[in-house]
């Protein structure tokens, strides 16, 4: 009640907000229920436009307004309703200035739109609450239509709002708002091959853009987009939901949160994903804008097997589909480079999307697409920053053998390290990870070197590598999807990649060698299957996806590996 009488000048024969709660019959119904908010922000928010309004006068009780002690220690008094209306005023009265305002009720309106539009969206309707002036004041443009700028980024496209009838005020409250916890980042349920999902808002449109590798090999080409979903206000004055799949043009749709960090689309109207010609068309058309080619063009039998199956596979999901939240990884000053996203060449599978993570003394790289082998949410690269390779000159580097003696050395160290850890016991082992508890996600087997603390040591550079380029080129008999590689690199790191048989049968960490070229491109060379993979950064802006902290990126990585397994 005193937050009331604070914000308005009155006490409890004006309506008060919290009697509103108490008697929900008195309450006005124009207001969306999702807008709501708690006594703690309605203190932030009173103490906001309290000071936006000008100095206090000294006093003991003359700041805080009717029903406000001055005594830390005790209880508020009650608000007493009075003969006639209480203002806040400043006492002692010679305190007044000319033409002060007693209350928020007495600043000019251009004042109080100017104040309420700093104010969080998600306020303003519990505002309209107080009072007739509020209420009325709230309803101009000018405030929601800076609200829809800084919360979602809308400039110009707030122009065609009133184009199409539409006020700024119905765009946040029925469009934006209803729809923000679908921003972002997200991670479709498609078994194995999961995906990359982008949901933004787009002109007048909320949108889900699926994003797509380039075609293989062309690694370094931009990834390409398809629209999945699209949200708008087009019709009847209301959000209406639009599936896109397909080739028919826009068709209803359904969109539903399942649950935090997660939510499902549906198809209303399947039959305008189908085709005249059949699933032989909707094969080819499929192939055609997956990879680019014919199947006539693609010799290679067991590739053809692979194809047709994904095809099979993931048309089984053009009706429902559950997406689940993830993020980008947050950036270290000790990164050796920045993370994020990159695409990379996956021999017969093709081109897959994978994030790039630092966690101290490792590099992970964790699939966000994958296939029947390594699916996606599994850690396809495991990087040991404190193992450098230092490369030989040219002509040794053209050697296999060569190659293999210096990751297989660094390999066998490893091995040797985690069998001492082991005999010296659990008790050992475990007053090592006790040392490096507070290092990243990932962890590691007892008898690991134990992780830095948090932000992580600096890589370990070896003589000869840094910033300073060096020459580079594969060994003969690795096999490449492109010849268009780098020529020269920065750094080279022991690690591992995960390698298995069909249906992720039989998964294995195999030693490799991880290749820093530049700040957009990396490699890794597979020892055992003697194959390179080249990775590229994916530099599409990405709203909505930076991860609130390090601890949220890292449970969210954690669970990954669950949600395809």
């Amino acid at each position: 009640m005193a937050v009331c009488a604070r914000l308005c000048g009155v006490g409890q024969s004006r309506r008060c907000r919290r009697r509103q709660r108490e008697d929900p019959a008195d309450q006005d119904t124009d207001t969306d229920p999702e807008l709501e908010m708690d006594e703690e922000e309605e203190e932030r928010i009173v103490g906001k436009m309290q000071a936006e309004a000008g100095p206090r006068c000294p006093g003991d009780g003359a700041a805080r307004g009717p029903g406000v002690t001055s005594d830390p220690g005790a209880a508020a008094a009650p608000v007493r309703a009075a003969a006639g209306p209480t203002r806040l005023s400043c006492q002692p009265p010679a305190c007044k200035g000319p033409g002060s305002p007693n209350s928020l009720l007495d600043l000019p309106p251009e004042l109080l739109v100017e104040i309420f539009a700093s104010l969080p969206g998600t306020t303003l309707p519990n505002l309209a609450l107080v009072c007739k002036k509020f209420r009325h004041i709230l309803n101009t443009e000018t405030i929601w239509r800076r609200r829809c700028t800084e919360e979602f980024g809308m400039l110009e496209d707030l122009r065609k709002v009133e184009v199409v009838g539409m006020s700024s005020r119905e765009l946040y409250v029925k469009l934006l708002h209803p729809y923000r916890h679908i921003l972002g980042l997200w991670q479709p349920d498609i078994g194995p091959y999961g995906g990359l999902l982008n949901v933004v808002v787009d002109g007048l449109f909320i949108i889900g853009w699926m994003y797509l590798p380039p075609h293989d090999p062309r690694v370094d080409d931009p990834m390409r987009r398809r629209p999945l979903f699209r949200i708008h206000m087009w019709e009847n004055n209301k959000a209406t939901v639009e599936c896109m799949y397909g080739h028919k043009g826009p068709h209803k749709g359904d969109i539903q949160t399942v649950k935090k960090d997660e939510f499902s689309t549906k198809c209303n109207q399947t039959d305008h994903h189908r085709m005249s010609g059949g699933r032989q068309e909707e094969f080819r058309t499929w192939l055609e804008e997956e990879w680019g080619r014919t199947l006539e063009d693609i010799f290679h039998e067991h590739m053809q097997e692979l194809i047709l199956m994904k095809f099979i596979y993931t048309s089984q999901y053009d009706n429902c589909l559950t997406y689940r939240r993830i993020y980008l990884p947050p950036p270290q000053p000790s990164d050796l480079l920045r993370p994020g996203l990159f695409k990379g060449t996956y021999g017969s599978h093709g081109l897959e999307i994978v994030m790039l993570s630092f966690h101290g003394n490792s590099a992970k790289g964790t699939k966000l697409t994958g296939d029947p082998n390594v699916p996606a949410g599994q850690l396809t690269l495991d990087i040991d920053l404190s193992r450098p390779i230092q490369l030989p000159d040219l002509e040794k580097q053209r050697s296999v053998e060569e190659l293999s003696r210096l990751v297989m050395g660094e390999h066998e160290q490893v091995q040797r390290e985690r069998a001492q850890g082991e005999e010296r016991g659990p008790q050992a082992g475990r007053g090592r990870r006790e040392q490096g508890a507070e290092g990243g996600a990932g962890g590691g087997d007892p008898g690991d070197e134990p992780p830095p603390a948090e932000g992580g040591a600096a890589p370990q550079v070896p003589s000869g590598q840094g910033s300073e380029p060096q020459p580079f080129v594969l060994p003969l008999g690795v096999m490449a999807r492109t010849e268009v590689y780098p020529r020269t690199c920065r750094m080279c790191f022991y690690g591992t990649g995960l390698i298995a048989g069909h249906g992720f049968t039989s998964p294995e960490r195999t030693p490799g060698m991880f290749v820093l070229f530049d700040d957009d491109r990396f490699g890794f060379i597979w020892l055992e299957l003697k194959s390179f993979s080249l990775y590229s950064r994916i530099t599409d802006r990405l709203p909505y996806a930076q991860a609130p902290s390090l601890k949220a990126f890292e449970e969210m990585l954690k669970n990954m590996q669950s949600w395809t397994s």
